[in-house]
């Protein structure tokens, strides 16, 4: 099976949640490239992985945006 087609920017939605206290399964890609770093939408941990993994914990993509998206609560 192959992964969604995903950008620079796009909402995601992973496997497993994030082991924050928001337990939240969206993030925003923030690097492409032979790495993928991707921000937490609930806390705003930063986490990178190479694309093999990612691929393999992505679940969809839920929007595709133009630029960062704006946490509250982190400055």
């Amino acid at each position: 099976m192959l992964p969604p087609e995903y950008s620079l920017y796009d909402e995601v939605e992973m496997k497993r949640p994030h082991p924050c206290s928001a337990r939240s399964k969206r993030f925003q890609i923030v690097r492409v490239g032979a790495d993928i770093k991707i921000t937490c939408l609930g806390c705003g941990n930063i986490i990178m992985m190479d694309r093999d993994s990612f691929n393999q914990k992505i679940k969809k993509v839920i929007a595709k945006n133009e630029g960062p998206i704006k946490i509250f609560g982190k400055k």
